[in-house]
């Protein structure tokens, strides 16, 4: 069965969703709180939230965040991510009650720092992989971190247990899951894969679900947000495979 987790990004206080990451390309859904609620009503058993501000840079919005992890926590597991590059917001993270956190930025920055935190917290560890073609992308994909296969032989050799893989130049376009990319990342290592980016229709939900070989989880976005179809049509889809 593919876990499904609703996004939840957050930017100057608003659940927003951008295109193709772009810093300035957001369109506000409101309040973030409100926007992980209808999820869980709808469902969710895991929401994906990220604070945007954190990973871009230009601020965080840490308290809200938390604040909701804090309120929701109890009814559904959330994986935090955004800005935790220490030992400061992980540890301030796990606090607020997230069940997973999903680091991305630290590990391309500080590969030493990333491999205790793995050693440490074993499979409430995810390492976020954003790339363009194969060149990973940091600092809220504002930055290059070099090739996503040799980073992925590094982690591999940490024991990371969760690689989230986001196809950029997807996110939030609609277009469709690289699933020749989510096939080669899951060819490349022993861990469960996290699919992001570009879904827009149902039938690329069974598109995932087909790659198998440790591809069981998809974060969705804007094909949620927008309408294009439901979270419990998903869910319906996904347990009934």
């Amino acid at each position: 069965m593919l876990t499904l987790l609703p996004a939840v990004d957050v930017r100057n206080g608003k659940a927003v969703r951008l295109r193709q990451g772009e810093s300035g390309s957001e369109t506000d859904y409101g309040s973030p709180f409100d926007a992980a609620l209808q999820w869980v009503e709808q469902g969710a058993q895991w929401i994906h939230m990220v604070d945007l501000d954190a990973a871009f840079g230009t601020g965080n919005n840490r308290a809200q965040v938390h604040d909701i992890v804090e309120q929701l926590g109890q009814q559904v597991s959330i994986e935090l991510s955004g800005g935790i590059r220490d030992d400061a917001s992980l540890e301030a993270a796990f606090d607020a009650g997230a069940a997973r956190v999903n680091i991305g930025t630290a590990a391309l920055e500080n590969p030493e720092w990333t491999a205790q935190v793995i050693a440490r917290y074993g499979d409430k560890v995810a390492v976020g992989l954003d790339v363009r073609g194969t060149t990973l992308a940091g600092r809220g994909w504002t930055s290059e971190g070099g090739n996503l296969f040799d980073m992925i032989d590094i982690l591999n050799q940490a024991g990371c247990s969760r690689y989230v893989v986001t196809d950029v130049n997807r996110d939030g376009m609609m277009s469709g899951p690289n699933v020749e990319l989510l096939a080669q990342v899951a060819a490349h290592t022993d861990a469960y894969v996290t699919a992001s980016g570009g879904i827009s229709k149902l039938d690329d939900l069974t598109a995932i679900a087909k790659i198998g070989n440790g591809v069981d989880a998809a974060i969705l976005g804007k094909s949620l947000y927008s309408g294009a179809f439901s979270l419990k049509d998903a869910l319906e889809l996904t347990q009934n495979a």
